[in-house]
């Protein structure tokens, strides 16, 4: 990263901070920033007709961002985020295609369509049958789409840590929002539970999610995109203060999902260096495990001691909990139980909130994706599921030089085991493992079938 670079990387994390301040004081910008980001996407998209992947580079920054305009309420709907990502990447493959061997992204949305054909018989009368649908099709849709667009798409190693840059910017937002949004921690952390005060004011799990994430690509950055001392003091020190405001969120799925993340990529990073390089590595590792206690420690010192708690699944007087999943186990019991009723077909896209209701009497929408897809797809859905995890193992086989691939496929993975698709962000990351990454002087003249 050259001087020119660095200087443009800090004076866009600034203005990106200063988003977040003047947002938090005049909330309703966030409207303007939400049409800004749609509009100034497609002008950029139409102009330079996805030379470049703009469409690619542009989604990442709308994944970025949607956690903060949902918790701003400056979404204009709520699957704002989704449907962006699905036109910013349709344009772009309209103008530079996409490979012929993404065929079992194709299968994959087509058994999509008997479960939505199943629903308009299913559905109640009283149900909205519109916004049942939607509300749980759009990401498996967005998935589907970010996939095929990505599949065997060239990329270099430098254009990718780039993506990972678009990432970082409007999650400095969302941290700068959050520590305005609530500077003391101590006021209002009463108990064990997820802390809406802490996030925002909206849903922890998807606050923490980002967070998790935002962890990870800032780490990332320090390891891999930081050739200067003042820039590796940035970002260590973005990686502690995400990590901070994910933890007291006191949602666990998405931090613990980060730090898997961190794991996966010390791992892959540590076999790819030579001996000399291997040693920094592990001085790196040991900084990284101090730095991170020390995060912890405050967090600790911060909350009263009731972070302790919550990982160690305990009420606030130190109470073993009943469930270890915060009451997830039974909605994904219930919905086995829909996939054995109707092994098939399933019982219908949006119908299991339903059917949950008549078998519990609990009104809860699903939080796990894939049981959700066996309940509402059938055996459809398990061949769904089998594309979505044997696909970019077999190949990672031949892209040895995607030292993220296992990182953004733990995140899909564990992202949507405990929060489900609310968010843009599994659908696109797990497109991104699919990306064929080249050496920064290797890559191949871009032709699209």
């Amino acid at each position: 990263m050259g001087t020119k670079k660095q200087t443009t990387y800090i004076a866009l994390l600034l203005l990106h901070i200063v988003i977040g301040g003047v947002i938090y004081v005049v909330p309703f910008l966030a409207v303007l920033l939400t049409m800004l980001t749609f509009v100034s996407g497609l002008i950029i998209l139409l102009k330079t007709r996805n030379k470049n992947n703009e469409a690619l580079y542009l989604s990442a920054y709308v994944v970025g961002i949607e956690v903060f305009l949902r918790m701003t309420n400056g979404m204009i709907f709520n699957e704002f985020g989704k449907y962006t990502v699905m036109i910013f990447l349709l344009i772009g493959m309209f103008y530079t295609g996409f490979s012929r061997n993404a065929w079992p992204y194709w299968l994959f949305l087509i058994f999509l369509v008997p479960g939505i054909i199943v629903s308009t018989a299913t559905l109640s009368y009283e149900t909205n049958m519109r916004k049942a649908i939607a509300f749980n099709i759009s990401g498996p849709v967005c998935l589907g789409m970010a996939a095929i667009y990505c599949f065997d798409r060239k990329i270099t190693i430098r254009e990718l840590r780039n993506l990972l840059t678009t990432f970082a910017m409007p999650i400095v937002t969302v941290v700068t929002y959050l520590f305005l949004y609530t500077p003391s921690v101590r006021d209002v952390v009463t108990g064990t539970q997820s802390n809406f005060e802490t996030s925002g004011g909206f849903g922890p799990n998807q606050v923490s999610t980002m967070l998790g994430f935002g962890t990870f690509v800032f780490f990332s950055q320090f390891l891999l995109n930081s050739p200067t001392r003042r820039l590796q003091l940035i970002n260590i020190a973005l990686t502690l203060m995400t990590a901070y405001r994910g933890i007291i969120t006191f949602s666990r799925g998405g931090m613990i999902t980060g730090c898997i993340m961190i794991l996966l990529l010390v791992i892959m990073t540590y076999f790819k260096l030579n001996k000399e390089g291997r040693s920094k590595m592990l001085v790196v590792f040991i900084f990284t495990i101090l730095a991170s206690l020390s995060v912890w420690i405050y967090s600790s010192y911060q909350t009263s001691g009731l972070i302790d708690k919550r990982y160690a699944n305990q009420d606030a007087l130190g109470r073993e909990k009943e469930s270890k999943l915060s009451g997830r186990e039974e909605l994904i019991k219930t919905e086995i139980q829909m996939f054995v009723d109707h092994p098939f077909l399933g019982i219908g896209v949006g119908k299991n909130k339903e059917y949950r209701q008549e078998l519990t009497g609990i009104d809860l929408a699903t939080h796990n994706e894939i049981t959700r897809m066996l309940a509402e797809h059938g055996i459809l859905g398990v061949i769904n599921l089998l594309i979505l995890f044997i696909v970019p193992l077999v190949l990672s086989l031949g892209n040895r030089n995607h030292i993220f691939l296992f990182c953004f496929l733990a995140f899909w993975l564990f992202t949507i085991n405990h929060a489900a698709m609310r968010l843009a962000a599994p659908a696109f990351i797990y497109a991104l493992t699919l990306l064929k990454v080249y050496p920064d002087d290797e890559k191949d003249p871009l032709h699209r079938e």
